[in-house]
């Protein structure tokens, strides 16, 4: 069942783990389900919270640790980890590898290219 927001508008396809991923980037250490659900604000079920939290952990974006009866979880990355993980993801999911990365840095901007230079020279030493 997909819930529906205030104005009666389908959230996007993993609109609401992104939603979810930003509460736990922003807190100070692991949250509860409940936690979560307060921190959204939106008027979710609680096992609606709990399962898009499993679904993070399962992707391998969410850790969680036992406390008690129940879990809390919290982001195994920051951000740009996170999006090096979902970028690499892609990379591996297709069978040739070196056109896509070809094709990736033929569409950089120019100081993008000058960027990535940059990082692979540092990697290099």
């Amino acid at each position: 069942m997909r819930m529906r927001r205030d104005d009666g508008a389908r959230r996007a396809p993993g609109a609401l783990e992104a939603e979810v991923l930003t509460v736990l980037l922003s807190a100070d250490g692991p949250l509860a389900p409940a936690e979560v659900q307060e921190r959204l604000g939106a008027d979710l079920a609680y096992t609606t919270v709990v399962t898009i939290l499993s679904r993070l952990h399962e992707k391998g974006v969410a850790g969680r640790e036992k406390q008690g009866r129940s879990y809390r979880y919290r982001p195994v990355d920051d951000e740009p980890g996170l999006a090096a993980r979902r970028m690499t993801k892609v990379l591996d999911g297709e069978p040739d590898r070196d056109s896509v990365l070809a094709r990736f840095v033929s569409k950089l901007s120019p100081s993008d290219e000058q960027l990535l230079r940059e990082l692979l020279r540092h990697n290099e030493s």
